[in-house]
């Protein structure tokens, strides 16, 4: 990889709300968001009907969180958790090999399952009950609407996925049943003045699962892939957007076709910085195959079926073996 400066390219933006729009209109959308995934597979979205005031909810509840003191966020640790879910510290991950230890801390969030639903009694992959603060009585009720309300948006994203792909805007139907969801919220504190080489706020990376919406705050930090220019993209935020990019899962499932693109975090802003990915990865027992509309005759799909659930577990095992 060829390091150089991050490029002012931007991004583009796609207006959501033209799904429902005139057939051009949805024309238009199609046209454009198939145009992003084949060349980046990042890209912005406006029209998504998520209101500002739960946005705002959100940072604040965020902000709260992460200003706890350290033993009351140790104490909802999310190595006390079966599902994977609650507090993650400071330099817990590192998601670029051979680079320091990412400068965030985080928090995981996901369907609320108790132990008597039945995929918490089967020990299903990252199913079961959250942890929450015990001290922030909002936090709570603010993370389950925007959960509900982002699962609401990705099966949106979905069915503009589908049309791209000159599919049936329903085709995605059965992925978007009872889906694999997970809420993060992260906090990056400023960069170093003297960093260690290759220290950043998160390293270089593709996302797993199916779709991930990003809700940004105000400060820089983001950077996407180009390979076909090789550099970096600041992908800064855009008032009224979310960044979505699409994971390994929809590279796979249109035989390489769409792109999963490595991204990363350097928060040279100076400030304290908070976004909130969403991940959707889609229902566990949906099987994962080379889509219709993504192999040409005489082709070959590049991967074996496999479900949502083999597919996460898979390349868990490979990023923490």
């Amino acid at each position: 990889m060829i390091a150089t400066e991050p490029s002012t390219a931007s991004l583009p933006v796609i207006d959501l709300s033209l799904l429902t729009g005139t057939p051009q209109q949805q024309q238009l959308l199609t046209r454009s968001l198939a145009d992003a995934c084949l060349h980046t597979g990042f890209f912005y979205v406006s029209g998504h009907g998520i209101a500002v005031e739960l946005i705002n909810r959100v940072f604040a509840e965020s902000r709260a969180l992460f200003g706890l003191p350290d033993e009351q966020k140790d104490a909802i640790n999310k190595s006390l958790s079966r599902a994977n879910r609650g507090y993650e510290p400071l330099k817990g991950q590192t998601l670029e090999p051979g680079s320091p230890p990412d400068l965030k801390e985080g928090f995981y969030i996901g369907e609320e399952l108790d132990d008597s639903d039945p995929r918490v009694q089967a020990g299903r992959f990252n199913q079961g009950a959250n942890q929450w603060p015990a001290s922030l009585p909002g936090f709570r009720d603010t993370m389950t609407e925007y959960f509900t309300a982002l699962n609401q948006l990705s099966a949106r994203i979905m069915e503009a996925l589908a049309l791209s792909l000159d599919l049936n805007q329903r085709f995605f139907d059965d992925f978007c049943h009872q889906p694999l969801s997970t809420l993060r919220l992260l906090h990056y504190p400023p960069q170093p003045t003297n960093p260690a080489p290759g220290e950043k706020g998160c390293g270089a990376h593709t996302d797993f699962g199916g779709v991930t919406i990003l809700l940004l705050d105000d400060n820089p930090g983001l950077q996407v892939w180009d390979a076909g220019n090789e550099q970096w993209i600041n992908a800064n935020p855009i008032p009224g957007t979310f960044v979505v990019n699409l994971g390994d899962m929809i590279a796979r499932w249109t035989n390489d076709r769409y792109r999963s693109t490595l991204h990363r975090v350097v928060n040279t802003s100076g400030a304290e910085r908070y976004s909130v990915p969403f991940f959707y990865s889609g229902n566990p027992d949906h099987e994962v195959v080379c889509l219709p509309t993504c192999l040409a005759e005489g082709d070959e799909p590049h991967y074996p079926p496999t479900t949502v659930e083999a597919h996460l577990m898979d390349m868990y095992r490979r990023t923490y073996a």
